[in-house]
């Protein structure tokens, strides 16, 4: 089953109502944003980082940029660093671009959602694909995803 399918599946059991849109491909926040005609801010912007041994997901608004030193400040991390494409195909079977902001049951990864995220009545992503987005109210997303929120965002230079 692909992760778009998988996502679509895990909300509809869960009766959350959501919308997609299929778009030309997408490689960049602002891209995506404009594909779906939506505000650059409600993105979801899901990164995979490797803290220390670990790889876990990183989800924040696509408006803003990681800030590495609070989430090694939060781990007590001596090291931290983006997945490789490598690495995060390995991890998920997907591409950089294409990773929904979903940790477990979706991908097996620990979930970590920056306060941005709750300060939009939506959030969308490009779900498991670079064509493929999903739209949904971030109450109902926050009340399927299992996730510590803290903040680890800055604003884009």
């Amino acid at each position: 089953m692909s992760v778009f399918t998988a996502i679509c599946t895990y909300l509809e059991e869960r009766k959350i109502e959501f919308r997609t849109v299929q778009h030309e491909p997408t490689f960049t926040s602002e891209d995506s944003a404009k594909a779906r005609s939506e505000d650059v801010k409600i993105g979801g912007k899901a990164i995979v980082m490797k803290v220390d041994d670990g790889f876990k997901l990183f989800v924040l608004s696509a408006a803003l940029k990681v800030d590495s030193k609070r989430i090694k400040e939060r781990f007590k991390a001596k090291s931290l660093r983006f997945a490789t494409k490598e690495e995060l195909f390995e991890l998920t079977g997907l591409v950089p671009g294409c990773v929904p902001p979903f940790g477990r049951p979706i991908l097996s990864l620990d979930l970590y959602l920056d306060l941005s995220i709750t300060q939009n009545e939506k959030i969308a992503f490009n779900a498991g694909s670079l064509t493929d987005s999903i739209i949904l109210n971030t109450s109902d997303y926050l009340s399927v995803v299992t996730a510590e929120q803290f903040v680890f965002s800055i604003a884009e230079l």
